[in-house]
């Protein structure tokens, strides 16, 4: 049974830093692209960052260099470190996992196999 744990979230001023965790079992996490998006209240769920099983990064343009994914594959875990963030970025966080062959998009939620529960993450101004 495939599982992926959030953790790290929680309150945190503009300006403030958050690192959101993502424990993964149940499958050959090397094997697997991972992915964070986020859902706003009334938006819908948004791609925020991926990386894939060869560690390439990819990122929405607003997060870039503000926020950093990686991955530990001998804890089966990705971490996505949050800096200068801003009330725009309060939302659930979700950690996905997925197959995507590298002619695909890492962006498309629809491609993904697997979700964890979510982490809330809110920037107060």
């Amino acid at each position: 049974q495939v599982q992926l744990v959030e953790s790290g979230g929680g309150l945190v001023q503009a300006g403030g830093s958050l690192r959101l965790s993502c424990a993964a079992s149940g499958l050959t996490f090397s094997t697997y692209a991972m992915g964070w998006f986020r859902q706003a209240p009334g938006k819908e769920r948004e791609f925020v960052a991926a990386i894939r099983s060869i560690g390439a990064t990819y990122y929405k343009d607003s997060v870039k260099g503000r926020f950093a994914i990686s991955r530990d594959s001998a804890k089966n875990t990705v971490h996505l470190q949050m800096n200068s963030l801003k009330p725009e970025d309060t939302a659930v966080y979700y950690c996905g996992a997925a197959r995507i062959p590298s002619y695909r998009v890492v962006s498309n939620a629809d491609l993904y196999d697997y979700w964890g529960q979510g982490t809330q993450v809110t920037v107060s101004s």
